[in-house]
């Protein structure tokens, strides 16, 4: 019996009004982003600016500048010299394999992205923490951009806008931004209902309970949910990379397509390198944060 002898069972006219179904919603994005792709890609010309003003801002700063930067960055999060030397390794060993330029291009998408994804996260969060109406409309699509396969947002992405750095930055945000969202919601959710009743008795409004009591609170999660996001956007800068998007996850691609099997390690192991320097430096500053806000409470 054949795999496909169910669609036997469905009437012709059926399987055909469904094809007439798929050809009409086809044919009605095909307008629309006609019509309207050049508006929507005007709004995000600001947005590619910066972005294209960040990478050659990376590209064109002597490396140990970079390297001096990275280094800073990661010690005020971590507090940790072997964190800062392993950094200082991994970087070095990248500019000594050739790897330095399309590093910097990923590192700069990366930080745009992640960026942009607390921007828009942390206030949905917050919002998802103080509604129970927002949270059941918003969770339902955080489940569906968190299921639904990679590649299938670069297809409507690239549709509307075509191929390019800013078809590339929205397609990783999409992918990485729920869980900033749903630990933002759950941290602010988690906080103490008592420290709260203490803070209204003491006369503190809305606002100054959240920005004053809960966020702080809720921050040990926040971070956790910051770390698995830049985790997430890590992962798809090879899947980005098929829509135009220059960094270390094109030499990537171009190992699989050639099976050069040299190029595409070393890209992976450049891939990883920041993968676990983002991590642990994010892990840090949340172990920090935890650590001080117990010294707080025990005060």
């Amino acid at each position: 019996m054949s795999d496909t002898s169910w669609l036997s069972e469905f009437p012709a006219m059926e399987r055909a009004d469904l094809r007439a179904i798929r050809k009409t919603l086809d044919g009605l994005y095909r307008n629309f982003s006609r019509e309207y792709g050049e508006v929507i890609e005007s709004i995000f010309d600001p947005l590619l600016s910066f972005l294209v003003w960040f990478e050659k801002l990376l590209l064109s700063t002597p490396w140990f500048i970079v390297l001096a930067c990275c280094c800073g960055l990661v010690y005020a999060a971590s507090r940790s010299w072997k964190l800062v030397v392993g950094c200082a390794v991994s970087l070095l060993l990248i500019g000594y394999f050739g790897m330095w330029d399309d590093t910097m291009r990923t590192l700069s998408i990366i930080t745009v992205c992640t960026m942009l994804a607390i921007v828009l996260g942390i206030p949905i969060g917050i919002a998802m923490a103080r509604s129970d109406r927002i949270q059941s409309v918003v969770t339902p699509m955080l489940d569906i951009m968190q299921t639904m396969p990679a590649f299938v947002y670069l297809i409507p992405v690239v549709m509307l806008l075509g191929i390019g750095k800013i078809p590339g930055l929205i397609a990783v945000i999409i992918y990485a931004i729920p869980p900033v969202i749903r630990l933002t919601n759950l941290g602010i959710r988690l906080v103490d209902t008592e420290v709260l009743e203490a803070a209204t008795a003491f006369g503190a409004s809305k606002k100054q309970r959240l920005f004053g009591v809960q966020l702080p609170l809720a921050m040990p999660t926040i971070m956790a949910g910051i770390n698995q996001t830049i985790m997430m956007a890590l992962s798809m800068v090879v899947i980005a990379s098929m829509i135009g998007v220059k960094g270390l996850g094109q030499p990537v691609l171009k190992s699989i397509t050639n099976q050069y099997f040299t190029l595409g390690l070393l890209n992976g192991f450049a891939i990883v390198a920041l993968a676990i320097l983002f991590d642990r430096a994010s892990q840090a500053y949340a172990k920090r944060t935890q650590a001080h806000l117990g010294d707080l409470k025990h005060d």
